[in-house]
């Protein structure tokens, strides 16, 4: 059954005629005639009297018929919502984002968006990477910002590639060194990624290809705390350059590039495969497709 056979029954019970239902839904008669006698079909009974003078609903059809236009009222309703969705421009978008980062490119995107949709409210998650990986397939999250791998899970959008550069207090022993190497790390103090990330094995691998085995004397997400203690001189931290160029706006620290192989901070707008995304999703993307760049 479909909603055009409905139509069609409605407008032959409005008029008691084929020809003249025919005629004022611009429809072929024939057309209507075989509509009548599949919905006939599908529910085993007659809805129609069919005379030469007129038609006439049976018991079956006047039974029907009330429920037909509840139906097709229904239905025209929907397209009435949607259209109104469109129109309004409203709607929610849940984005996971993790602590230690600069996206920089994202925040102009979101600017331009919430400039362009100022009705479609956008709510920022802080989490580790991980955590917005189960999120988005537990359809907590529209989108997440991380690094994702399984193309069965998800698909995205690159983005942002940062390379991380090392941080220190201007009065570290380092300091002086033009060039910083992953061997110049061995047996320093080094603050570092949480497991949450995979950046923390990532690092950790390349410091020992270079023979480099430093101390990790402490694991975290939290931005804040890396920049206290490295202020202080107690250790040194490795940094996604974009925040390290903002820091070094303060006198006490300085930030020098790894100067082999540097490891970069990749991150990709992503979102669950075969998801359903909603209006504002679906525009939030567009956007972002239309004006975001690998930086």
């Amino acid at each position: 059954m479909e909603i055009k056979h409905l139509e069609y029954f409605i407008e032959v019970a409005r008029y008691k005629s084929f020809s003249k239902a025919a005629e004022n839904i611009h429809a072929s008669q024939p057309n209507i005639s075989k509509a009548i006698k599949e919905l006939e079909q599908e529910l085993g009974n007659e809805l129609f009297y069919r005379s030469n003078k007129q038609v006439q609903l049976t018991d079956t059809g006047e039974l029907i018929l009330q429920e037909a236009d509840r139906i097709v009222s229904s239905f025209r309703n929907i397209h009435t919502m949607l259209d109104g969705l469109e129109h309004l421009q409203t709607g929610k978008i849940h984005i996971g984002l993790p602590p230690i980062t600069a996206v920089t490119s994202f925040s102009r995107v979101l600017g331009l968006f919430k400039s362009k949709y100022p009705k479609i409210k956008i709510h920022l998650y802080e989490y580790g990477p991980k955590h917005i990986e189960s999120a988005l397939q537990d359809g907590i999250l529209d989108f997440g910002i991380f690094t994702p791998e399984s193309t069965n899970l998800f698909e995205w959008i690159w983005f942002d590639k940062d390379p991380h550069w090392l941080i220190m207090n201007v009065e570290h022993p380092l300091v002086d060194k033009i060039v910083i190497s992953y061997r110049d790390l061995d047996k320093q103090q080094l603050i570092l990624y949480t497991k949450e990330y995979k950046l923390h094995d990532s690092i950790l691998r390349r410091c020992a290809q270079s023979h480099a085995y430093p101390e990790i004397v402490l694991e975290t997400a939290q931005l804040e705390m890396i920049t206290s203690m490295v202020e202080m001189n107690l250790y040194l931290a490795l940094l996604p350059s974009k925040i390290c160029k903002h820091l070094m706006k303060n006198p006490r620290f300085k930030c020098v590039a790894i100067s082999e192989n540097m490891i970069p901070l990749e991150l990709a707008l992503a979102w669950q495969r075969g998801r359903y995304l909603s209006y504002a999703a679906m525009r939030f993307l567009d956007v972002f497709k239309t004006n975001v760049y690998a930086e």
